[in-house]
């Protein structure tokens, strides 16, 4: 490895492969990258999308042409299966296809990226290319019940899954610099860094993203059904659930403002959960997953609720969960809870709100709040702002599961491209909002993940809300959720009158995950199709 000092390229100087290398990882370009292949990844990935030439994939310079060979997909999967298994016994060296363009590029170091960029250094854009192919198949992430290779040794897959759950990466690499991460989708058209990537993608530390790898009681990864009992509760809000916080206006010439605190009189009723999941049970074999809407549950009624649940069967749940406050004034927290039930114990994680509600008059008039919150301010939500978070639920099956709390789905920040990459399966967006109407804002930022990466996109509202939202001469609406895949399109889900809950069946479907860099595409994503919606009414009192 060279002095590091020399890596540091001053101002006016072009930036190298190894000079763009150690500014993203702190590391030089050393021989024991090879020993694991995310590691590799992230080295091609970072010199690649820094100079575009993953371009290349799809518009070669004049005179060459991609791939470089007729055989190269083929070459790469094969590479890809001896690296895989060198890792576990590494006598020797990597396979011929990678050591061979690892030289290339090792000796042309000191190469400026602007040769990259140009393809005058063409060669070495080749080898940078086969590297990542070869990388990123050779890093598939496989269903956490596969983890043995055939002589019973840990795998490969068994490896990278500790390491993801111990350090939030698949690399070697301080995740505190940059982070290889899992994806299961890519877009469908147009060329970015992350369309030449069909198994990882490389992000850095903004956001702290951690893949959960939930243990399913049916462990073997299938097609058929996906049943998802949506609870919009509350199902009756009022003005007075709304609160301004007091003395927190701030008189200003131009638009004063203040803060707001939303906590329902109604509370989650156990009872009632009960009796709406036995009601679910006549109507589905399984209930898979049970979802909430922003800010439906208190935190002090989260381990009722999970009992319920554990009695039917019910082995997830995702809940937009509210604090109370506290008592040395700081304001509360909203988040998302994820709970998975496995041999009988819950395991929870928790991803917080990025932004805050912010109610101007408009949106008092909508909701008809303009006798507890003053339209002449700008009400905030009281809201504690942690660093941002993700998490993904992934599960045996082949589903992979994200949400939002509602503004997050907004703001197209850092979180947002992170799903981009990411391409989980369902994306729920949790919202306190009223009805999701495929002609608001709820369904355009919906369509953005729909379209690329193409997941199915699942908002859902409280009911109480939908019917707080409503004009002067036309009648509340009921429509609490909205769905959006690629194959079906956009539906509007809407509570009728006297039931408590919507049951939502989505077809699971193995579909086509595609790398724009040339490889054959293969058949290895799940998908999800709306097949039906059921109005679920709670079964009678015992």
């Amino acid at each position: 490895m060279s002095d590091t000092s020399a890596l540091i390229a001053p101002a006016t100087e072009a930036l190298t492969i190894e000079s763009n290398w150690f500014a993203a990882s702190s590391r030089g370009i050393d021989d024991e990258l090879l020993q694991w292949p995310p590691d590799i990844f992230a080295f091609a990935h970072v010199a690649l999308d820094r100079a575009e030439a993953y371009r290349f994939v799809v518009s070669p310079p004049a005179g060459h042409e991609w791939p470089p060979t007729p055989s190269w997909s083929e070459d790469v999967a094969s590479a890809a299966t001896s690296w895989r298994q060198w890792t576990q016994h590494p006598l020797g060296d990597p396979p011929d296809l990678v050591m061979r363009e690892w030289e290339v590029v090792r000796s042309a170091a000191t190469t400026s990226l602007d040769d990259l960029a140009s393809g005058r250094e063409w060669r070495i854009c080749t080898a940078l290319l086969t590297l990542h192919a070869i990388s990123d198949q050779a890093a598939v992430h496989e269903p956490s019940n596969v983890d043995r290779d055939e002589d019973g040794e840990p795998a490969f897959n068994a490896r990278s899954r500790d390491m993801l759950r111990r350090t939030g990466s698949m690399s070697r690499i301080h995740p505190g610099l940059l982070r290889v991460l899992p994806k299961y989708r890519t877009p469908p058209g147009g060329i970015t860094s992350r369309s030449i990537a069909r198994y990882g993608f490389v992000t850095g530390p903004a956001v702290d993203v951690r893949v959960n790898q939930f243990a399913e009681a049916d462990a073997e990864p299938r097609s058929g059904e996906c049943n998802v009992l949506l609870l919009p509760w509350p199902l009756q809000v009022t003005a007075a659930d709304f609160r301004p916080v007091d003395g927190s206006i701030h008189e200003r010439d131009i638009e004063p403002y203040g803060y707001f605190k939303f906590s329902p009189a109604e509370h989650v009723d156990a009872s009632l959960a009960d009796r709406v999941l036995t009601a679910a049970r006549e109507r589905a074999e399984r209930i898979d997953l049970v979802v909430l809407p922003e800010s439906s549950v208190s935190e002090a009624d989260l381990d009722a609720l999970e009992a319920v649940l554990a009695r039917h069967g019910v082995s997830m749940v995702i809940a937009g969960v509210r604090e109370e406050g506290h008592e040395s004034g700081e304001f509360p927290a909203n988040w998302i809870h994820f709970g998975a039930l496995a041999d009988g114990r819950w395991t929870h994680y928790r991803q917080d709100k990025h932004h805050r509600w912010s109610l101007d008059p408009r949106q008092i008039a909508q909701y008809h709040l303009d006798e507890v919150l003053d339209p002449r301010v700008r009400w905030w939500e009281a809201l504690q702002l942690r660093r941002r978070s993700l998490h993904l639920m992934e599960c045996p099956s082949g589903l992979t599961l994200a949400a939002l709390v509602c503004e997050d789905l907004a703001h197209m920040d850092d979180v947002a491209e992170l799903l981009r990459n990411l391409g989980p399966a369902l994306l729920m967006p949790l919202v306190l909002d009223g009805p999701q109407l495929a002609s608001r804002w709820t369904a355009r930022y919906a369509s953005i993940f729909a379209d690329d990466p193409g997941s199915a996109v699942l908002t859902l509202s409280s009911h109480g809300m939908v019917r707080r939202s409503w004009k002067e001469g036309q009648p509340p609406s009921s429509v609490v959720a909205l769905w959006r895949d690629p194959a079906t399109g956009v539906h509007e889900l809407e509570l009728a009158a006297g039931a408590q809950a919507l049951l939502v069946t989505a077809d699971r479907m193995t579909a086509i995950r595609r790398a724009a860099d040339g490889r054959s595409p293969e058949l290895d994503v799940a998908d999800l199709k709306l097949a039906k919606v059921t109005q679920i009414r709670a079964a009678e009192k015992l």
